[in-house]
Order: structure tokens, then sequence, then C-alpha cells
């Protein structure tokens, strides 16, 4: 499966470190939808590029302005990295209605902005499903958009297929600066 995350990519940086498309940032976890630092990393990632950029660039919608400096973070240029999950990996899919009733959720809940209850039902699917990679769910963004969190557990079945720095023209960037506003 192809999976899409925005980062400030470091070229240089190991697995191990920030700046690397593999890097967990379990440090600095704990406000995020589906983040519990105390019990796992996780990476957010999307099955299309367009909702990866989008999620980045959502602190900045509704201003009309689209400028370079909105691709840097931490310093660095913000990069798209494509990245592959493996074929076997499970998730559970919480835009599957079946699974929804069979682990007793509301779409509602799903796609609440109360991050004590995103982040309640994330570790019952972490502790449940101990072989699951992650979630996939739908972005806050768009519904059509499926976002992935992705357990520290299952990195071991994602790899790096490629990586490629932002500008302000690429296709993913225009069409979701279109979608928040920026343009």
């Amino acid at each position: 499966m192809r999976l899409w995350r925005v980062l400030p990519w470091d070229p240089s940086a190991p697995a191990s470190q920030p700046g690397h498309a593999l890097w967990v940032p379990r440090e600095y976890q704990g406000s995020g939808r589906h983040d519990a630092p105390d019990r796992y990393g996780c990476l957010y990632l999307a099955e299309v590029a367009v909702s990866a950029v989008a999620e980045m660039l959502a602190p900045f919608r509704g201003t009309g302005d689209l400028h370079p400096a909105l691709l840097i973070r931490s310093g660095r240029q913000l990069a798209l990295a494509e990245l592959e999950l493996a074929d076997d990996a499970r998730l559970i899919d919480l835009d599957d209605p079946a699974v929804l009733v069979a682990e007793s959720l509301h779409p509602s809940t799903v796609a609440t902005g109360q991050r004590a209850v995103t982040q309640a039902y994330a570790v019952g699917e972490f502790e449940r499903h101990s072989q699951a990679a992650g979630l996939r769910w739908w972005s806050t963004l768009e519904a059509s958009w499926i976002q992935v969190t992705l357990f520290d557990r299952a990195l071991d079945q994602l790899s790096v297929h490629d990586i490629q720095t932002l500008a302000i023209d690429d296709e993913a960037v225009v069409a979701a600066a279109s979608l928040l506003g920026l343009a």
C-alpha cells in the first residue's frame, strides 16, 4: 500500500533521528488525534499525497496567503515522502461501517476534535488488536481522503519509496492550498 507523509526533511538523517521519513517523533507526541506516547509512537500518513500536504498546511487555512515560508518547519524544507506499507500489514479500518459496529464506535467519535476521545479509542484499538499496524480513517478536512495512523510497532513493515522537497507550485500543494483557502 502506497502512503504519503510530509515532514521537515534532512537527507542525511538516519532512520532513528528527526528529518528521516521513518522517524517517529514520540517524544513530541501527546496532542495529536491518536497520540498515546506512554503506550506507542505513531506516524500520521495519508493514502493520497494532497491529503498529507493539506494536513500540514491546515493551520494556515483561510488566510489566502500561500507563500514559500509555509513549506518550512524546524528550519528545514518540507518534503513529501512516498512510503510503502507491506501488503500483509493489517489496518483497523474505521471507514468501514462493519468495523465501527464491531468496535462499538460511531462516526462522530472517530471524527471528533476532542482529543481525549480519539486518543482513548486509539489506545483501546492498539491494545485489543496486538497484530494491527494501525488505524485507517477519513480526513476531517475532506472525507474522501483516507488517513492512516501507523503504530510504531509496524515500522518494520514500512519502507521509503521516494522523497521530494515541496514547492508552492507542486500539484499537491496547489490542490491542498485551494481546498484550504490559501490560494
